[in-house]
């Protein structure tokens, strides 16, 4: 029997996750909305600032969603598929649950992709900066 044992990210960190990036889109004024997706791009924490835009909410959660399906950052799509063919671009971007602007970036430990953290609700550069400062406080240990 074949079986692998797949590190994912646990509970108490996502919720760490989700408040650091709470706390910068607060201070700068922002109402987002922010996923946190295990290896297997399962919700493990979904907070939103009370008056975020609705549609954030499966937005959030398809930015994390598509980081642990491919890898990549979601800002990365876009030059990636600038290189790619038509057919590419077009069966990517019909995907149901694929999101190709930023705001999703993955969680590594130690080099290896453990989950997801997806925000929506500011512009793409706000919703990416506040989940770089949510990494960077979750790493720092703060």
């Amino acid at each position: 029997m074949d079986i692998e044992m797949i590190a994912s990210l646990g509970l108490g960190s996502a919720d760490q996750l989700a408040d650091k990036a709470l706390a910068a889109a607060a201070e700068a004024g922002v109402k987002v909305c922010v996923a946190v997706v295990d290896r297997a791009g399962y919700p493990l924490v979904f907070k939103r600032h009370p008056g975020a835009p609705f549609h954030s909410i499966d937005i959030a959660l398809d930015k994390a969603y598509t980081v642990v399906s491919f890898g990549p950052a979601t800002g990365k799509w876009e030059a990636r598929l600038a290189k790619g063919s038509e057919q590419l671009r077009h069966g990517l971007m019909q995907r149901q649950r694929f999101v190709g602007f930023g705001g999703g970036l993955p969680v590594k430990h130690e080099g290896v992709l453990v989950g997801a953290i997806g925000i929506s609700g500011g512009s793409e550069a706000q919703d990416v900066a506040f989940a770089e400062a949510a990494l960077a406080g979750l790493l720092a240990g703060g």
